[in-house]
């Protein structure tokens, strides 16, 4: 509205002049009018041809991360996004410079726009570039990429739009671990026997011979029993028992101090699920929150994927508790999992929540996110825990989860 009465007046401005001009052309006549006359028209045809500068039919194409290709790079929470645009604009009229401006927009959240300059050279392209601030985990979209241009008399501006809606997605920040000794004394722990054979690692133990199946590699080739009969056999081995593991993200809201506290969980969470898949754990995880989300155990790169996906958007919006939300999603973790709580709960709904997992026959594990409480109000319920068998640990930042895990908690 205030752009359109702008220009509203800008022309009014300009038709004063005019008028103003061809009165005194008309009664005071001589060479000064004359020339003012002139000099008068020739800006006004200037400034009408700027409607030919093209700016209208610009074409551009934006790259991110540097890629000179369609695909997208993988990005984490906390990360910057390079953007560089390559910008076309056809005709043959003189554009002194041109005003990009580029719309960042995150789902659910406040829209960015990006402002860059450049000037044209003589074959009318330009590149510019720019980064965004660190990002939060969730789907972006860029909307349209609009173009500015204005006279040398900066009096009217020309626009021009680029169609490049580009979607992209900012995934939780994880956080590499080596080594969690609590699951390699598990794997030959008392949860073993309930894991089927599809979810378990091969052992270097021989267990007989099956048939041949195409991709099978040339070492795991029977020859002996190939020589024998004829027909291509391979080697069957021995399995070990892995134990399938169940992420529990706690997603009651009134639990977290603020939303970074959140964002904490969701990132160990992550990680947990990075570690599991690269050692070829069946992973699931339960999500309770307005709605109860998730997926059963499986060890497959689609599982990674599916889990991740899924927690770029999830949000701290449930409002019943630990105990209360895990008992509404029984079928989503097996009987003979190893449950890891991730929660900033604690007292008598972590222990309530842990006592029923263990009735469940499951093997319960708890990593706690400590907040405005002192050690000395946690201590005791949490020695409780410990007492039973159960691995409790305590992690207020996501630097710290690797050497908490690998250290082996309480």
């Amino acid at each position: 509205m205030a752009t359109a009465r702008a220009i509203s007046l800008r022309w009014r401005l300009t038709g004063a002049v005019y008028l103003c001009c061809t009165l005194y052309l008309l009664f005071q006549g001589g060479k000064t009018a004359l020339m003012l006359f002139v000099i008068l028209n020739v800006l006004l045809l200037y400034l009408a041809l700027g409607r030919l500068s093209g700016i209208g039919r610009v074409k551009g194409e934006r790259r991110l991360g540097g890629n000179a290709g369609p695909h997208t790079p993988v990005l984490s929470a906390g990360s910057k996004l390079e953007v560089e645009l390559d910008i076309r604009i056809p005709g043959f009229w003189p554009v002194p410079y041109v005003l990009v401006q580029d719309t960042l927009e995150r789902t659910g959240g406040q829209p960015m726009m990006f402002e860059v300059s450049f000037i044209p050279d003589f074959r009318r392209t330009g590149s510019v570039h720019y980064s965004t601030p660190p990002l939060q985990r969730g789907w972006y979209t860029f909307r349209k990429t609009e173009c500015v241009t204005r006279d040398i008399f900066g009096l009217f501006e020309h626009r021009g739009s680029i169609d490049s809606v580009q979607r992209f997605t900012v995934l939780p920040q994880t956080v590499p671990i080596r080594q969690w000794n609590r699951v390699e004394r598990g794997l030959k722990g008392p949860y073993a026997y309930a894991v089927s054979n599809r979810f378990s690692k091969e052992t270097t133990q021989i267990n007989g011979v099956r048939e041949y199946i195409y991709g099978d590699r040339l070492s795991r080739i029977h020859w002996n029993a190939t020589a024998k009969t004829g027909e291509w056999k391979s080697k069957e081995f021995d399995r070990e028992s892995v134990p399938r593991t169940v992420i529990v993200l706690d997603r009651c809201g009134t639990a977290y101090v603020n939303a970074d506290h959140f964002e904490l969980a969701v990132s160990i969470a992550a990680s947990l699920v990075e570690y599991g898949i690269r050692r070829e754990t069946a992973m699931g995880i339960v999500s309770s929150g307005a709605t109860a989300d998730g997926f059963l155990p499986r060890s497959t790169a689609e599982q990674r994927q599916l889990i991740l996906n899924h927690l770029v958007g999830v949000q701290a919006d449930g409002t019943a508790g630990l105990y209360r939300s895990l008992r509404q999603s029984p079928l989503l973790i097996p009987r003979g999992s190893f449950v890891v709580l991730v929660t900033p709960h604690s007292g008598e709904e972590v222990v309530r929540t842990m006592e029923w997992l263990d009735r469940s026959g499951n093997t319960p594990c708890l990593i706690h996110l400590p907040g405005e409480r002192s050690r000395a109000e946690t201590s005791g319920w949490q020695r409780m825990l410990t007492a039973r068998g159960w691995p409790v640990y305590n992690v207020r930042t996501l630097a710290e989860l690797p050497a908490a895990l690998e250290g082996g908690g309480r």
